[in-house]
């Protein structure tokens, strides 16, 4: 008799570059013999080309969802509109309201994924949640959801923002019990979800697996005034509120010849803003904005820096709690990280030893000194090195985090 592996399906409203953690899942999903269909949106141009490199080289199907055309997408934006008013003035609205007031696609993502025979969904990213358990409820099969942030604070501008704190909040409480695979990416943002929402999650990293590492450790080389420090720090965008500007006012103050390179997108505004606070402040050197690059090749585009950057603040209360992906590609990459004191990063710093600085980022003078002493101790900067590069190859890469994961699947499903 043939057996049919259960198909998976993994949901998301975003693009497929911008979640890095759906794809790693998809993928060793189908390492493990399952077979994998990925829903995800499109409405970002520049993004695009991202996602078709990906999908050139998947091994499971997709549906993409456009929300930039089509029929019903100005109504629907209506919809979310009036949505949000009702939310607003009754912060105990039905799932439906909050799931359309989320986002403007939410139901119809669900509506498209519950016609396919699948077996399990599992969301990714908020607007992800309430469109498994649609799906999910209407095929009469598990659901489970992803909580890479804690989504209740997940931004400064969401906390202002009195329908977003209310479509978080009853999106969660009504859906989060009835999922049947739970996981989070960080320590602490699974403990928060205990404590306010009571349901358990499994952790499972932000790790990237080693084949996206170097080849071998680089080094790169002695600092001096021809050669400064590259002090390197990545993400999609490039952006306020992400401790950017501590670190210049720190590097303006270090002895040791430094550069800065952020990797991203960066609108003018921001790019002009922070490159009057460099001057402002005194850095020595321009800052170098490197254009953006797809998520596999971030660890080895990392690899040839001196210093990486894990300089989250401590507000919002997600940024608190979570463990970005920098900080294991920057371990992947073989490089030493400061890490900024952060609640989560002062849980995990004992565990990386050698490979990070912790340092409490708001005080410049401290931390400068700090880094100038890191940087004079030619011992000590080759072991961060070594112990970077051992870390990932040993524990901290999806090789070995995805066996958490895939062990909550097979307790769902069984072996494919």
């Amino acid at each position: 008799m043939n057996h049919v592996a259960p198909l998976i399906c993994l949901l998301t409203d975003g693009h497929l570059a911008s979640t890095p953690r759906l794809l790693k899942e998809a993928d060793a999903l189908v390492g493990a013999g399952y077979r994998v269909h990925v829903v995800a949106g499109r409405y970002y141009e520049p993004v695009v080309p991202l996602d078709r490199a990906i999908l050139d080289t998947a091994r499971w199907t997709h549906t993409i969802i456009d929300y930039r055309s089509g029929p019903g997408v100005f109504m629907r934006k209506l919809l979310r509109r009036a949505a949000r008013k009702v939310v607003r003035q009754a912060p105990f609205a039905t799932v439906n309201i909050a799931a359309r007031a989320h986002h403007a696609e939410s139901l119809r993502i669900g509506a498209l994924a519950a016609r396919l025979p699948v077996s399990l969904y599992i969301g990714h990213c908020l607007a992800a949640l309430p469109a498994v358990t649609f799906a999910a409820k209407q095929r009469g099969v598990p659901c489970g959801f992803d909580a890479e942030d804690f989504h209740d604070a997940e931004t400064k501008a969401a906390l202002a923002e009195p329908a977003s704190v209310a479509t978080a909040r009853i999106l969660q409480a009504h859906l989060l019990p009835a999922c049947t695979h739970l996981t989070a990416a960080a320590p602490l943002i699974a403990r928060q979800y205990e404590r306010v929402y009571g349901v358990k999650m499994r952790t499972v990293l932000n790790v990237f697996p080693r084949s996206e590492a170097p080849v071998a450790p680089v080094d790169p080389g002695p600092i001096s005034e021809q050669r400064p420090a590259r002090f390197y720090w990545f993400s999609q965008t490039i952006g306020a509120g992400r401790g950017l500007d501590a670190v210049v006012a720190a590097m303006a103050r270090m002895r040791t010849p430094a550069e800065l390179h952020l990797r991203g997108m960066v609108s003018p505004s921001f790019a002009t803003q922070l490159t009057y606070l460099a001057s402002k402040v005194g850095l020595q050197r321009p800052i170098q904005f490197l254009p953006v690059a797809p998520a596999a090749e971030m660890a080895r585009l990392a690899a040839s820096a001196d210093l990486g950057l894990s300089c989250e603040e401590s507000q919002p209360l997600n940024r608190d709690l979570c463990l970005t992906n920098k900080i294991f590609t920057y371990l992947l990459a073989g490089i030493p990280q400061l890490l900024s004191a952060t609640s989560a990063q002062k849980a995990l710093a004992p565990e990386l030893g050698a490979a990070a600085l912790l340092e409490d980022i708001s005080d410049p003078v401290r931390t400068a000194q700090q880094l100038d002493a890191f940087f004079t101790d030619s011992v000590r900067v080759a072991a961060a090195h070594r112990t970077a590069w051992d870390l990932a190859q040993t524990r901290y890469c999806w090789d070995v985090e995805q066996k958490y994961f895939l062990g909550s699947i097979k307790a769902i499903l069984g072996s494919p």
